[in-house]
């Protein structure tokens, strides 16, 4: 930080990945959180020139409120090593993995944490053919927020057409039944678990739009598997490299017990919008929201 007595607070928020309006949403509620926790705050929406930009501005540290790609894929975190601004959440190397589906799934694998197993293959061949039994999933290795994925039922006769927009190579993912649950990790505190409920699956609308879903936090569940998913957030984040905040989902088939519960992916930069789900489990643990804000201003550095 520098001499300022109100520290200066750069919200890199929108950018030009495919989550750019989930960014700008979360952007917004983070600059108003820390302006009522006392910084001066700079909102700036992520292009070609925010290297220009942030010269121009000089800020103390850069909030990063950036997701999908170049802002949660350790490209933006490099710049802002590059050029010496300390920033929130995670660093180049854990940012990448964990934005990295595959990656993820064998930092888990060295961790000892279970997940669903899958295989790469090129779009032609997903489109062609089942690769996998059914159920399963169809998914970009390198997106969030549900983004381009296809679900293929049980008794499908062919894979789903295919969007257009989809990468040139796509996880074909083992399909995991049961119930949709969540955990928070801030620093090394894991917050608590909470079950998403929807009428469809949780997709992209479920995730963002008012009445989507409805959260049951703390999530009703027996003591061993809500341990079980406060441990395994823990381990991810360690394993992943993770800082700051982050969130890890699961599904949980509760036929199966323990054995049940399967990780989905960890989040290196959570939603902060009016739906999301991090914000709220601080909440539920005594954290207002400009607190929370605060707390990761306060954490950030370089060399994460």
């Amino acid at each position: 930080m520098s001499g300022r007595a109100t520290p200066k607070v750069a919200v890199l928020m929108g950018g030009p990945s495919a989550e750019r309006e989930v960014s700008l949403s979360s952007g917004r509620e983070c600059a108003a959180a820390l302006r009522e926790a006392g910084y001066e705050v700079v909102e700036l929406d992520a292009g070609p020139d925010l290297c220009a930009r942030l010269s121009e501005i000089s800020p103390d540290v850069a909030f990063n409120a950036l997701h999908g790609r170049w802002g949660e894929d350790g490209c933006v975190q490099g710049l802002l090593e590059w050029i010496g601004l300390p920033y929130t959440h995670s660093g180049v190397l854990s940012s990448a993995l964990a934005m990295d589906k595959q990656r993820t799934k064998e930092a888990y694998r060295a961790a000892g944490l279970p997940f669903a197993e899958s295989l790469l293959a090129p779009r032609e061949e997903v489109a062609a053919r089942h690769l996998m039994v059914p159920p399963y999933v169809i998914k970009p290795v390198c997106e969030g927020s549900s983004v381009g994925i296809h679900i293929v039922p049980e008794g499908a006769a062919a894979p789903p057409e295919l969007d257009a927009g989809l990468p040139d190579v796509l996880m074909v993912e083992a399909y995991v039944p049961g119930r949709e649950l969540t955990a928070t990790v801030m620093g090394e505190r894991a917050l608590t678990v909470t079950e998403i409920l929807t009428d469809g699956w949780y997709d992209y609308h479920a995730k963002y739009e008012a009445g989507g879903s409805r959260h049951v936090i703390p999530a009703d569940l027996p003591a061993e598997i809500f341990d079980a998913c406060l441990d395994y957030a823990r381990r991810a984040h360690r394993a992943l490299g993770c800082r700051g905040v982050s969130r890890t989902d699961f599904r949980w088939d509760e036929t199966r017990g323990l054995d049940g519960l399967i990780l989905l992916e960890t989040n290196t930069q959570p939603g902060m919008t009016p739906t999301s789900l991090s914000p709220e489990q601080a909440a539920h643990c005594g954290i207002s929201f400009p607190e929370f804000c605060k707390w990761m201003v306060e954490d950030a550095s370089c060399n994460r």
